[in-house]
């Protein structure tokens, strides 16, 4: 506050308060300095001295996930760190555009709670809990879910039309293909590199054929699947017994090849929204009427008849893909005479029946699959399936963190050897799993290893629910601040609590996409 305010109101007590800013991608209105400014002008006219300043640049406002600033802030109001009494908002936007505006209550409602008050200086009532502030308060609240969801059909539209016209959105290229850009007038300009963006807004990306030896490496996986009849279990094993690795430098599973078998750009054909995930929900498989579709817009790298005749084997092979319960549970009985014996392991590598994944997946547990087909485990079936679970679970959560940062533009490699992921080459991360036990007095907690918490410079840990059958959340967090601990409770105060997510894709990992 200026002098002469000073002077003009000589008895006004100095309120003590702290700035909330975020930012995404939108107009210029919503720039940092911009609130700043709004909120300075704001606290000058109010009294108020704003003594701390919480911020969110570039991150979405659709989920709390993602947003240390606001998270942060919370804690340090819930634990009374907070040296202020008022937190000022530029809009009720700017807090959030969460999809579930009980969601955004919630989150003023604690605040609340512990004595600190929002007040949002660009809108046009007063954030004081009278009836007519709070029927304004809801409906601008709703107004910012809205105006999310209204530009993220927008955004559909565009993006089905582009694809409709034969210009690739996003995604890998795939082993054997590439990305090239080209200019509004159709010229070819040039080839994108791994993690390379189009830097001009009207360029658009097409497919074309990449290296030789990984055109080559891809027509011979359709050769020898039509003609010679291997199966994708074996031609897994042939590519990575000739060292031959996936276009994500990975070595091949099964899964991988029926991913190339299967997929109609090395015809050609440009396929798009398989699977959605639209304001920051889960993502689901979409059915095959919702998929957009534009035939002939590549240059194709497998002729249309072979990989017409590798579809009609693909569905007499893998029919199982589809089967019903009793038909999954007959392919079990199946391995089970011919193997003698059960496994997570042996489910997998029998190519005549589905993934052990997809028994849990559809009978609730393997071991459910077992006792229906009259299979008794070993006496310490209990630790084995426990364990080869765990592991399955904490492979599965390393996939999908490398996919989700190569999704956003980042570079992410496993180094087995090290058993680390490396990001951009800047930093490693190291993944644990914890059961969750019980003390002598009653007490959930989850062990961490240690000497993992010094190799890395994040160490996540995967925290399963009681039972261990489902993931509870996850601890993601400098190794610094954990290092040496050896173990995690329920509750662990603010400070350390602030680094627990319910899941990978809510983590503070680079958040660029919000609408």
């Amino acid at each position: 506050m200026d002098k002469a305010a000073a002077a003009q109101f000589p008895e006004r007590r100095i309120v003590r308060a702290a700035q909330y800013l975020r930012m995404s991608k939108e107009h210029q209105i919503y720039s940092i300095d911009n609130q700043k400014d709004a909120i300075r002008n704001y606290a000058d006219i109010m009294g108020y001295d704003i003594v701390a300043t919480y911020e969110d640049a570039g991150r979405s406002g659709l989920s709390l996930g993602g947003r240390p600033g606001l998270q942060q802030m919370l804690a340090d109001v819930e634990s009374g760190r907070a040296d202020f009494e008022t937190i000022v908002v530029y809009d009720v936007s700017r807090w959030g555009r969460f999809q579930n505006i009980d969601e955004s209550a919630s989150y003023e409602y604690r605040c609340h709670m512990a004595g600190v008050r929002i007040e949002f200086c660009a809108e046009q009532f007063l954030n004081d809990g009278s009836i007519g502030s709070d029927v304004l308060k809801a409906i601008k609240r709703s107004m910012a879910a809205e105006h999310s969801r209204m530009l993220s059909q927008k955004t559909f539209i565009g993006q089905a039309r582009l694809i409709r016209l034969g210009f690739r959105q996003g995604g890998k290229p795939g082993l054997g293909l590439r990305r090239q850009v080209i200019d509004h007038s159709g010229r070819p300009k040039l080839i994108l590199s791994e993690h390379e963006q189009k830097s001009v807004h009207t360029d658009r990306t097409i497919l074309v054929p990449g290296p030789p030896k990984e055109v080559a490496t891809v027509r011979w996986i359709f050769r020898q699947f039509v003609k010679k009849h291997l199966t994708e279990l074996e031609l897994a094993r042939l590519l990575n017994k000739r060292g031959v690795l996936t276009d994500l430098g990975r070595p091949w599973k099964r899964e991988t090849v029926r991913g190339v078998l299967t997929n109609e750009k090395y015809i050609g054909t440009n396929v798009w929204n398989r699977r959605s995930r639209k304001l920051k929900a889960k993502a689901v498989s979409n059915p095959a009427e919702q998929w957009v579709r534009a035939e002939g817009v590549f240059e194709p790298i497998v002729d249309r008849n072979l990989f017409d005749r590798a579809q009609i084997i693909h569905r007499a092979l893998y029919a199982h893909l589809r089967v019903t319960n009793e038909e999954m549970l007959a392919a079990l009985k199946k391995v089970l005479a011919r193997e003698g014996a059960l496994s997570s392991s042996i489910i997998n590598a029998a190519a005549d029946c589905p993934a052990a994944s997809q028994y849990h997946y559809r009978f609730g547990s393997v071991l459910k699959a077992y006792e229906l087909v009259g299979y008794q485990p070993p006496k310490n079936w209990q630790f084995i399936t426990s364990k080869e679970r765990l592991a399955s679970v904490r492979a599965q959560a390393i996939g999908d963190l490398l996919d989700a940062i190569e999704r956003i533009g980042g570079k992410a490699t496993y180094d087995t050897q090290n058993d680390l992921l490396r990001i951009n080459d800047e930093f490693t991360v190291a993944i644990e799993i914890a059961r969750c036990r019980a003390s002598d007095h009653g007490y959930a907690f989850w062990s961490m290893d240690t000497q993992r918490q010094s190799v890395a410079d994040i160490f996540t840990l995967i925290r399963m629910s009681p039972g261990d059958l489902v993931i509870r959340d996850y601890l993601i967090a400098p190794a610094s601040k954990i290092v040496g601990r050896p173990a995690l409770l329920a509750n662990n105060g603010a400070q350390l609590d602030t680094y627990l997510f319910p899941s990978l894709s809510q983590s503070p990992l680079p958040v660029v996409d919000e609408i």
